[in-house]
């Protein structure tokens, strides 16, 4: 297998902030919306470099939804920033009628998502925001795996016309991923090719899997990593030949067994090549408060989980 060196640490939030300035140099209707949390988001340099631009909305989601969706008729591609949680479930009957429905150019930009934001708790851990996406049409959700892979993520959703929601961690994680390497929305990214079983992961879970494979390949199992940085749309050519060829899957992420990427994963086999499956997500809880290495460790998110339910999934084999 491809094997991938833990370059640096950095957070997926500070990717997202290094694009969008990039994107605001390329494209001058590019503009910024925070509610009130532009330092939390990494949309301070955007503001610095662009202060015309930008637009402090205060702690009012719903009211900086509805802003964007009004500059996007003006012929401007504004990122709106925030906690995941608060901009897709606190707003989301307004990303319903006023972005989705009408199918403006807002591109939603969810930091601190996962359950690895840690001590803030479950008020503020987000598991269900893939699900809530994915399911409101004329929506792209895109869910990159490391800092460089972050900051590509939001130089395309700047070049993609319609509504785009980009999830982004809050914590350190590694960059492993090329610098400067084109984002295919929709287009899955072969990491490792194996034979014995793949592995479909997307955000923190990617590098979980990478490590897991590792470990696995001394035992003898061959991995295949898959990284579905876009969960809609998704790559059914790309999960359906993997499956064919490995015929056991395992899915991976931070999020909800309901309505994430395993759903969506599962769904494409039932229709296309049914295969044995397991999930590694979190089962039917909320958060709680602790360190991003002990959410990740508690809930079974871990290279380890990843590497029990290989076993389980070749059994079924």
């Amino acid at each position: 297998m491809t094997h991938y060196e833990n370059k640096s640490s950095k957070e997926l939030r500070a990717g997202m902030g290094e694009g969008l300035v990039e994107a605001g140099r390329k494209n001058e209707n590019v503009v910024a919306l925070s509610a009130d949390v532009k330092g939390s988001v990494k949309m301070d340099g955007f503001a610095k470099e662009f202060p015309e631009r930008f637009i402090q909305c205060g702690i009012a989601e719903a009211n900086m939804v509805g802003i964007a969706a009004g500059l996007s008729l003006c012929g401007k591609v504004p990122f709106i920033g925030g906690f995941a949680e608060f901009v897709t479930g606190r707003v989301y009957d307004q990303i319903r009628q006023v972005v989705c429905y009408s199918n403006k150019n807002v591109k939603i930009c969810g930091s601190h998502a996962g359950i690895s934001l840690g001590e803030d708790g479950a008020t503020h851990q987000t598991m269900e925001d893939i699900a809530l996406m994915k399911v409101l049409p004329n929506m792209t959700v895109l869910v990159p795996a490391d800092f460089n892979q972050a900051k590509a993520a939001t130089l395309a959703a700047a070049e993609h016309v319609g509504p785009v929601y980009l999830r982004l961690g809050r914590s350190k994680m590694p960059c492993f991923l090329p610098e400067n390497e084109k984002f295919e929305i929709g287009k899955a990214q072969l990491l490792s090719e194996g034979k014995d079983v793949t592995l479909f992961a997307c955000g923190h879970l990617v590098w979980e899997a990478l490590q897991a494979a590792e470990q696995l390949e001394k035992e003898g199992i061959s991995c295949e990593v898959i990284n579905i940085h876009t969960i809609k749309p998704l790559d059914v050519e790309a999960i359906v030949a993997s499956a064919r060829k490995t015929r056991a899957v395992v899915t991976c992420e931070e999020h909800l067994f309901n309505g994430g990427l395993g759903d969506s994963v599962a769904q494409t086999l039932g229709l296309h090549c049914p295969t044995p499956m397991e999930y590694v997500a979190v089962d039917d809880r909320f958060g709680e408060s602790g360190t991003p290495d002990e959410m990740l460790t508690n809930y079974h998110l871990r290279a380890a989980d990843i590497i029990e339910k290989v076993h389980a999934v070749l059994k079924r084999k």
